[in-house]
This record gives structure tokens, sequence and C-alpha cells, in this order.
């Protein structure tokens, strides 16, 4: 009887350890959306279970939190609320939320006006200490103050641009995202009306934002800069641009932030005549490969990234198994992407080819009621 102890012990040890890991390793995930008749009604929770996203119900109802920021300490989560109005004043508000550690749910614990219309946009500086929101409708970036335990202050900095492009899209100024370099330095906000990345020097112990020198970086007409992701070396920044379907190239100086434009490739396969706009930029974290999203050929665009020049290299797209795909995100692992594909109120997860970059066919999809915004909770910085 002994002799057949240890290998039953020894198998049911493993599947208790195999239970653990599998245990420890699912993630939650929130997902944002526009609100309204026939869409959703905030903030949805998921459990990310290995290849499929398992509902957990409504986290929060908050209206359109259409961008959605978790703190490095995984305690809060921050939302844009993307409307026009908020406390009788023409501006959209910013929304801060505390999250359960238990059980994922959300409670809010108190909200700020936007200074501006239709926030689309914000991150979370790297103290921790300053919101900063881009307003797409007004034209205008702000710093929202956050207090230790989550709250916000009134806003401490507002910027409002001014100019306009030559399209339809462009008659005045339209901030879609912020982005942070490394060093928490800099700030760079992709301006769509303007076709310019905005330079700011980030004060994050006063939430202040100065204009740098230079001040932005130009882009080719008609262009439409939406959202920018740096290269994890900080070396190379990428601008995904919606409105010529395009990603623009640049080398990064961290010491001057100096953005100097390499070039500018397609997001779609030649002889492609449809319409199309382009959406969120990712670089993965392995530095290896970037991706951006087509809404209209409704496809993940995905390239190579040379190691020294930082030049990408079209490898295709791969479709995302649904219409209109706005925001996506990798996982955790970096070994998942989830794509929100708003137009067919879906989120498809796809896995992650670690030799190619590309993207295997779709492993779930999990309905989702005008999805704009996925986030990951991820490990805490502790």
């Amino acid at each position: 009887m002994r002799r057949y102890l240890a290998p039953v012990l020894f198998i049911a040890l493993s599947f208790a350890a195999l239970v653990r890991g599998a245990t420890a390793a699912n993630t939650l995930v929130y997902v944002g959306t526009y609100t309204g008749e026939n869409k959703g009604k905030g903030i949805y929770l998921y459990e990310l279970r290995g290849t499929a996203l398992e509902p957990r119900g409504l986290a929060a109802e908050t209206p359109s939190p259409s961008f959605l920021e978790i703190d490095l300490k995984r305690r809060l989560l921050f939302a844009v609320n993307e409307v026009d109005r908020f406390e009788d004043k023409k501006t959209g508000s910013v929304s801060a939320f505390r999250i359960d550690p238990t059980t994922g749910r959300l409670t809010l614990i108190n909200q700020q006006p936007s200074m501006g219309t239709a926030p689309c946009h914000l991150v979370l500086d790297r103290t921790g200490r300053n919101l900063i929101v881009a307003n797409y409708s007004s034209g205008s970036v702000a710093v929202i103050p956050v207090a230790t335990d989550g709250r916000l202050g009134e806003p401490s900095c507002v910027i409002q641009h001014t100019g306009q492009g030559g399209t339809p899209r462009q008659k005045g100024p339209h901030a879609h995202c912020v982005t942070l370099d490394a060093a928490n330095t800099f700030a760079f906000v992709c301006d769509l009306g303007l076709d310019k990345i905005m330079a700011y020097r980030l004060d994050a112990a006063r939430g202040q934002l100065t204009a740098a020198e230079p001040a932005f970086a130009m882009l080719k007409p008609g262009s439409g800069p939406r959202h920018m992701a740096f290269r994890p070396d900080g070396k190379f920044a990428y601008v995904v641009n919606e409105l010529n379907s395009t990603v623009t190239t640049f080398a990064y100086a961290a010491a001057t932030g100096k953005l100097t434009e390499i070039r500018t490739d397609s997001t779609l396969p030649p002889g492609f005549d449809g319409k199309n706009t382009c959406a969120e930029v990712a670089v993965h974290p392995s530095g290896k490969w970037l991706y951006g999203s087509n809404r209209g050929r409704d496809s993940i665009a995905i390239f190579a990234i040379d190691a020294k020049k930082g030049t990408l290299t079209s490898v295709g797209d791969e479709a995302t198994g649904g219409n209109q795909p706005r925001h996506f995100a990798l996982d955790p692992s970096a070994k998942m992407l989830a794509v929100a594909n708003q137009g067919s109120n879906s989120v498809f997860l796809r896995v992650i080819d670690p030799a190619t970059g590309r993207l295997q066919p779709a492993t779930s999809k999990t309905e989702v009621p005008w999805p704009v915004c996925v986030a990951f909770m991820g490990a805490a910085d502790r």
C-alpha cells in the first residue's frame, strides 16, 4: 500500500498546485462602454480564465466611461465620462473609483469636471498624484490632482489648443490622447484636429504643464494623430493616425523631449480601397512588434519593429471578429490581445504567436454592449 501512496500524493499535490496556479493567474478585466439607449450602463467586470472572459456583472454604473486607467497599486480605477454636460456646466467629467480587492466591484469616490467637452482619454502620472485628461470636442487638456485615497481635487491646470486642419474633421482642435515618457518628465498630446503632437513639461509636484521646446511635432496634413505609444526602451515613439490610416515612427530624445519623424507606414494592405479609420496603437513589451486597429477594414495591423532603427515592417493584419475595433489591450502576460469591437457589441481575445507576433485564430468572443475600452488589472506594483 505504501508504494502506491507516494505517487498518489504527488498527483494530488500537483493537481492542487495546478489549481492554485490557475486561480492566481486569473485576471480581472474592466470594459468601459458608451451608455444611453440600447447601449451599455457603465463599466463591466470580467474575469480572464485561461483564454476566455467570464462575466462578473456591472462593476459601476456611470455615464459613457470611454477610457479607463488603473493605478499601479491596483487600488483605484479612473474613468473619463465622455459627455458634454456635468453639474449644469458645459464640460465632461472624470470619475474616481475604489476597487474592492475581493470582488473587483467599484465604489465611486468622487467626480470632477474635465474642463472641456467629450473627454476621451486620460493617464495617471507615475507619481500617482496627477491625472492628465484629453478633451476631444473642445480641444483642451487638463490636470486633475489625485489624493492618496484616490479623491480627485479641483483641476490644477487647463491648456486650450487653438487652430484647425484642412479636413471636415479638423475644423478645430481635438485633443485625443495623453502619453507620458518613461521619466515622467514630458507629456505628449495627440491633437487630431491640428495634425500635431503637442509637447509639455510635467511638474508633477505642482500639477502643472508648460510648453516644451520644441512645442510640437507636425504631421502630414490630414493625418489626424490619435494615439501614441513608446517602445519599452524609450528610444522610439509611434503615433497612429486616424484619418489617413497610417503609423508614424519618431526617434525620441529623452533629455529634451524632442520627437524626430523617421517615416510613415500604412496600416492597410496594398489594394484596399474601402473606407477606414485607425483607433489604437500598442507596442508589445518585448519591443518586437507593434499593433494598430483598423475600423472599416476591421483588423489589427501587425508590424515587426527593427531593433536598431525602430522602423516598421508589415507582417500583415488579422480580422478582429467584429465591427469597428476601437480600443485593444494586451493582457498582463502579453500573450493575448483583447479587442473591443464597438460596432458589434463584442470583445474578442486573440492569442499572440510568440515567434512571429501574429494573432492566432480567435479563442473566445464575449458579448459586451458598446465596448470602447479594455483594461486588465494585472499585478500590483508595491
